[in-house]
Order: structure tokens, then C-alpha cells, then sequence
């Protein structure tokens, strides 16, 4: 008799997934047991093959589970654990030929898109109909024009519906689209996203979007395919199954019909990726399948606020009763709150209140400005402190400009994308060599005298004045052909002086030297261009920082991503532009800063460096944590109820449960409700002794802040007046502690 499959139902931390790694520990050891009986019976030893499918809601999760998971059975089952878009994209590819062969599609390797080619690619296909007036009139620019329509098609691949219905949906939700701008909007919309789907499956070229649709269209249905599944999986362990996209519920069913067991977990407060591909209510039907755990043992401030939370949802005015574990730091500008927000945490740290790796700041965005100057005040103060999964453009960093500078200089006709101040700047970046910086002396707080340790620093032989000058006198313009003129161009080169002078001349002597192999063919592809740049400039780069050698990391990866990408297309269509004119395109894609640098986490062994964190609500909720104090920037901010850069536009017209009625402002509100119950919930629950709400009367904009938490910072404990209590009162038992001895 088959053991009947669980759902184990619970709120934030109340010991879901530790449930689950019991029930993966239970199954492995009945596997193992049966898989000796047959071993014994037959006199010959079957070796233990993954026969479990493991899912988990993201990256971060994803690794954590599989480490406790290995941990949980001493390493001795094999562990494949994925997300839902990472199995899914896994098994396209591997089943590629069945589908090509089902499509009529020419047999070629199919190439993944990332998100920014996919855009670069769709703009310049639809460049022709953007124009249109029905299209103009909507009034938002090209690049969200073309962001918003690929990310419908995304929407409905990850809710199994075909891309032929997608003018219908948008049609009945969205009726303002063909009533206030001439032609039908949702008509043009349907017909881009179909020219895009075929235009992209006769060159192999595929998208998330497009991935998918052929998964849950034509992959999963599949006889031979499905046979294969069943074959390879017997059991499935998803973790967050309230984050999943609704395809994955076919999936699942399909296996618990062919026998698997399987284990879920299921969280009504979490809901994170609700509105980027989760459908959590359609999942939640798959608890009709199992047998239903729930578990109640919930931990956190969560327990304390919950009457306060539903009164509050009830009622936006209802003035809650807090308890003194929620607290306040209120200021009059942002700035003020951000350094005031920085000394509390320095002072509680230093005064051994709390550990820096058990302080979280949660903001629901985080502008530059708050990052670097949390940063700054904690760094300064011997605090670390680590933002979580920040992403910068590419184009930020000083290297990445230095070396698309280069490789202006390098191939011809590129020479309206080089300026002087440009050429100043790669003179200065490309300079740069580690030096030692002697240790300072200074005295300890015992009188001993301390030197610091020696720790390398980058110097640039060219400083911004020299480089300047060097740009001014000794940069030729040309639009073909710019030069680096010798450095007796300048008639008082003299000035520069040797370091410069030398670095100068080998910075220019490389350049001539490039293109000297270039003209001979001896480097075929751009991507060898920057490698060997970087060997020459950078080295093994063990003098870069880590956020540096991330962002050269993404460059060489987004690089050969573009250049596949171009060779694909050039053998399924003749391109009669120049690889000078594709590198132009590729030094716009990233002047126009829509790649990030998101370097994969490093896994640590052993002990964890402890670091405060500074994340958006977004990124918090997602890695699932814990602190004991949690600050919440900018509790006031109107963005609190907001889904912001987390919602795609139209996600609620492709959920499942969807109504077919129009999407009204009403709606819209409901929704908001509820997503600010699912967060002050989730936030409390992952925070053990105290929460700070930061509030500053005037925001980033110098606008008055009345968001829907204002009324939970009027009833909270204002923290100023009763730190300097606290202080004054350390003070004084600090006095008299020294004069009673």
C-alpha cells in the first residue's frame, strides 16, 4: 500500500521544512532498507540513484534545503534540488529533440536568452509597428512597452495559457486599453508576442516566456515524456509551495498519478513572488491530493500583534495597542533618520545588546543614498554590514567603463562613442597597480602601541589631473579612427612625469598593438579582445575587490552571451553589419544600464562572518531569515502596501482563479490589504525581541510621509527620549560603580 502523500500547512517558522527534511529522511531510510531486501533476494548490490525530485522557491532556499537535506541523511542519497523555473528550463533543453520534431522546428541546439538580450532583440524585431498610433498613444516609453509585453507572455507560459488568448485576457481586464486610445491595443500586443514566439523558435533562440509554454504545452502532455518522469521520479519534496507558478501543480499531479509520493509545504503569509508567476491558490488545490498537516508552534513578535494586525487591516484608522518591544526612531528629514537609524545600531552593538549578524534593515526600496550612507556610518564604526543580492549596473563601475572605452578605441568606426573624458578615465582605471600601505601606528585602549597590518591598495600611476591633461593634448578625434597620440604630442609632457609618462605609452602601445592581430585575424571574436585586456591590465585580479571581480565576472559572461547569440543569428539570417557595428550595439546595451551585476553567493564553511543586513522588503521576505531586531526604514512610506518592481504588469489577470471581469481601482485596494497583512505578518514572525520603525515626517522627495503604518508609528514607543534614558542611567551606574571602588 502506497503511503498517502502530505501538506504540512503552517505560518512563518512554525517548523514547515524541518517537518519536511524528517519526511526525506524517513524515505531514504525505506528506500535504503528495501533497496538491501532486493539486494539480498537477487545477491547483488543496487547502488542508490536520485528517485527523488526536490523543489525549493529560489536560489538562496534552494541551496540551503539541499545542504540540510545531505546533512540530514549524512551525505548518503544523492540530493537534486531546483527551483521550478530551473527544472523546467533543464528539461527543455534535455527533451529538445522531442520537441523540435513535434514543432517541425530545424535541428539546432537551442540557446537560452537572458532578460536583457531578450529585450535588445524584441525592440529591434517590433521597431517597425512601436510606431503605431494605438501603441504611441499609451504613454509609456519604448523600453516599457517592450518589457511590459514579454513580460505577458511570461505570465501566461507560467500559468499554462496559451499566448492566443493573452488579447482576450488583457481585452476583459483591461477595457480603458481599447476604449481611450485608438485601434485595438490588445490586439497589437497579441500580435507582436506571436511574431516574437515564432520568430525565436525557427532560430532556437529561447526565452523564459517561451520556455514555459513549451513545457506545459507540448512537453508535459507528452506520452513518451511523461513515461520518462514517472520513471525517474518516485517521490517529489517541494518546499514554499505558496511561490510556485500554477504549471507546477500539473506537474505534481501528473507524478502523484503515477504513483509518487510527496511531501509540500505550504505557507499562507509568505506569497512572495505573488504577482511575478506565483498562483499560490491554484497550488494550494493540490492539498485535496494529500493528507493535511498543520502546524501552530509559531515563534516570533508575530504571536504578540496578531489581534493588532487584523484590527488594523479591518480598520486603516483603528490606532493599535503596541507592546514595548515595538518601538520608534522619529526625525524630521530622511537624513536625520538614516545617520539616527546607523548610531542606534552602533550604539546597542557596542554597549553588547545585540550582534551585528542578529540586526536586520528592512526598507520597502532602497534609494543609493540610504544604502551608502548606512554603509558608510556602520562601516566607519567597525560595524560590517552586507546588502542582500544588491545589483548595480554594469555600467557603474569605473573598470567596466574603462574597458568598453578600449574596446572603442580598438575596433574602427566607433569613435562617436568615445569622449575625452572617457579616454581620462580609462587612462586612470587602466593605471591602476596594488601597492602596500605601511601600517599606522596608534595607541590601543590599554596605552600599548599597535601598528596596523600592511593591506594592499590600488594606485593609479595616471591621477585624474595627468589623465586630463593626457585626454586634452594627446587624444586624437576621429569618427573612423581615434588615436592615442605619443606623449611628445603634448609640448610640456614633461609634466607628467615618469610613472605616468610609462603607463601612458603602455596603454597606447597595446592599443596599436591590438589592432595590428585584429587586421591579421588572429583575434576573431570581441570576447578575446576583453580577455586579453583583462590579462594585461588586471591580471589574476587578486588586488580587486569582490564587488569588482563580480562585475568583470558578468561582463566576460555577458559577452559571450551576446556574440552566441549574434553567431545564431547570423547563421539563420544574412546580417550584413560589421563585428564593429555589433560591438557598438553591445557598448549601448550596456551604457544603457540594463545589466546587472548579481554575483552567485560563495558558500562558507565553518563559521559565518557576522554582518548586519540591509535588504528591501522583496529580498528579506524571500530568504526566509531570522533576527533578533528587525529596523524598518521608512516605516511612514507609502510603498509598504505596494508590490513596486515585484508585481508585472497585468499578473492578477493570469491567475487561475481569475474571474474574467475587469481589474477595477477597487481591486487594486483589496489587493494592496492584503499584501500589507502578508508582509507585517511575515516581518513579524521572523523577528525575536524588538522592532524599530524608522520614521522621517519628510521622505526622499521632501513630501510628507502619511503611509498605512503612520498610525502604528504614532503608537509606538518613541525610542530618542528613552535611549538617552538609557544612556544617561549607564552613565550613572558606570559613576558610581567607579567610585565605590
Amino acid at each position: 500500500m502506497l503511503p498517502s502523500s502530505i501538506w504540512i500547512i503552517g505560518l512563518t517558522r512554525t517548523g514547515k521544512t524541518t517537518r519536511l527534511i524528517d519526511e526525506f529522511r524517513q524515505w531514504v531510510w525505506e528506500k535504503r532498507r528495501a533497496s538491501k531486501q532486493v539486494a539480498r533476494n537477487s545477491d547483488s548490490a543496487q547502488p542508490l540513484t536520485s528517485a527523488i525530485l526536490v523543489f525549493a522557491a529560489n536560489n538562496d532556499n534552494r541551496r540551503n534545503l539541499a545542504d540540510r537535506l545531505s546533512i540530514s541523511v549524512r551525505g548518503s542519497y544523492p540530493v537534486l534540488c531546483k527551483t521550478p523555473l530551473g527544472f523546467i528550463c533543464d528539461e527543455v533543453t534535455l527533451f529538445w529533440p522531442l520537441l523540435f520534431e513535434r514543432l517541425h522546428l530545424k535541428a539546432q541546439f537551442p540557446l537560452r536568452l537572458r532578460p536583457e538580450t531578450e529585450q535588445e532583440l524584441a525592440t529591434r524585431l517590433w521597431r517597425p509597428k512601436l510606431d503605431q498610433e494605438s501603441l504611441t498613444r499609451l504613454g509609456i516609453g519604448e523600453y516599457q512597452l517592450v518589457r511590459r509585453t514579454l513580460d505577458l507572455l511570461q505570465l501566461a507560459g507560467a500559468s499554462g495559457i496559451p499566448v492566443e488568448d493573452i488579447p482576450a485576457i488583457l481585452a476583459a481586464g483591461f477595457p480603458s486599453l481599447n476604449e481611450s486610445v485608438s485601434g485595438n491595443v490588445s490586439h497589437c500586443l497579441g500580435e507582436l508576442l506571436m511574431e516574437w514566439r515564432q520568430w525565436c523558435l525557427e532560430r532556437g533562440l529561447l526565452s523564459y516566456g517561451i520556455i514555459y509554454e513549451l513545457y506545459w504545452r507540448y512537453l508535459l502532455p507528452d506520452p513518451v515524456y511523461q513515461e520518462h518522469l514517472s520513471r525517474r521520479y518516485q517521490a517529489v519534496f517541494a518546499d514554499d509551495t505558496d511561490d510556485y507558478p500554477a504549471i507546477i501543480r500539473d506537474l505534481c499531479e501528473l507524478l502523484l498519478d503515477r504513483g509518487a509520493f510527496g511531501v509540500f509545504t505550504y505557507n499562507r503569509d509568505g506569497r512572495v513572488r505573488m504577482g511575478l508567476n506565483a498562483d499560490p491558490d491554484y497550488l494550494a488545490g493540490l492539498a485535496s491530493r494529500c493528507r493535511i498537516e498543520e502546524l501552530s508552534n509559531a515563534s516570533g513578535l508575530g504571536t504578540d500583534l496578531g489581534n493588532a494586525i487584523a484590527q488594523f487591516l479591518d480598520d486603516p484608522t483603528f490606532i493599535p495597542s503596541l507592546p514595548p518591544s515595538v518601538l520608534s526612531i522619529q526625525t524630521i528629514s530622511r537624513a536625520q533618520l538614516l545617520r539616527k537609524t546607523a548610531e542606534t545600531i552602533i550604539e546597542a552593538v557596542e554597549a553588547g545588546e545585540v550582534r551585528p549578524e542578529e540586526i536586520a534593515i528592512i526598507a520597502p526600496g532602497l534609494d543609493e543614498i540610504a544604502r551608502y550612507t548606512l554603509i558608510e556610518i556602520l562601516s566607519s564604526a567597525g560595524i560590517p554590514i552586507e546588502p542582500l543580492n544588491e545589483q548595480r549596473p554594469l555600467i557603474s563601475s569605473p573598470l567596466i567603463r574603462a574597458l568598453l572605452t578600449l574596446l572603442a578605441l580598438v575596433y574602427p568606426g566607433l569613435g562617436r562613442l568615445v569622449g575625452r573624458d572617457l579616454v581620462a578615465e580609462m587612462l586612470v582605471a587602466l593605471s591602476q597597480k596594488p601597492t602596500d600601505k605601511a601600517g599606522e601606528i596608534e595607541n590601543g585602549e590599554d596605552g600599548e602601541i599597535r601598528t596596523n597590518k600592511r593591506r594592499h591598495r590600488l594606485v593609479p600611476a595616471i591621477d585624474p589631473v595627468r589623465a586630463g591633461l593626457i585626454a586634452d593634448y594627446c587624444y586624437q578625434i576621429d569618427p573612423e579612427q581615434p588615436r592615442l597620440l605619443p606623449v611628445e604630442t603634448f609640448s610640456r609632457w614633461d609634466r607628467l612625469g615618469y610613472r605616468a609618462t610609462k603607463a601612458y605609452q603602455e596603454i597606447a602601445a597595446w592599443i596599436e598593438e591590438t589592432k595590428s592581430l585584429l587586421q591579421q585575424q588572429h583575434l576573431t571574436y570581441p570576447v578575446m579582445v576583453l580577455d586579453r585586456a583583462l590579462k594585461h591590465f588586471v591580471g589574476n585580479g587578486a588586488h580587486l575587490p569582490y564587488d569588482c571581480l563580480s562585475a568583470l565576472r558578468e561582463l566576460m559572461e555577458t559577452a559571450q552571451h551576446f556574440w552566441e547569440v549574434d553567431r545564431r543569428l547570423r547563421l539563420n539570417e544574412p546580417i550584413s553589419s560589421s563585428v564593429a557595428t555589433t560591438v557598438a550595439q553591445f557598448i549601448q546595451l550596456l551604457r544603457r544600464g540594463t545589466i546587472s551585476a548579481n554575483p552567485r553567493p560563495v558558500s562558507s564553511f565553518g563559521k559565518k562572518k557576522g554582518t548586519v543586513t540591509l535588504a528591501t522588503i522583496f529580498q528579506y521576505r524571500s530568504l526566509r531569515s531570522f533576527h533578533r531586531w528587525q529596523f524598518w526604514l521608512d516605516a511612514s512610506s507609502h510603498l509598504w502596501d505596494k508590490g513596486g518592481a515585484a508585481t508585472l504588469y497585468g499578473a492578477p489577470l493570469f491567475l487561475r482563479e481569475w474571474s474574467g471581469r475587469a481589474w477595477m481601482p477597487e481591486n487594486e485596494l483589496e489587493s494592496d490589504r492584503e499584501r500589507l497583512g502578508r508582509i507585517l505578518r511575515d516581518l513579524l514572525g521572523r523577528v525575536g525581541e524588538r522592532v524599530y520603525l524608522c520614521h522621517s515626517d519628510l521622505g526622499v522627495n521632501g513630501t510628507e510621509q502619511m503611509g498605512p503604518l503612520s498610525v502604528w508609528v504614532r503608537a509606538s514607543r518613541e525610542y530618542v527620549a528613552e535611549s538617552k534614558a538609557i544612556k544617561d542611567d549607564r552613565l550613572r551606574r558606570e559613576v558610581y560603580r567607579n567610585l565605590s571602588q
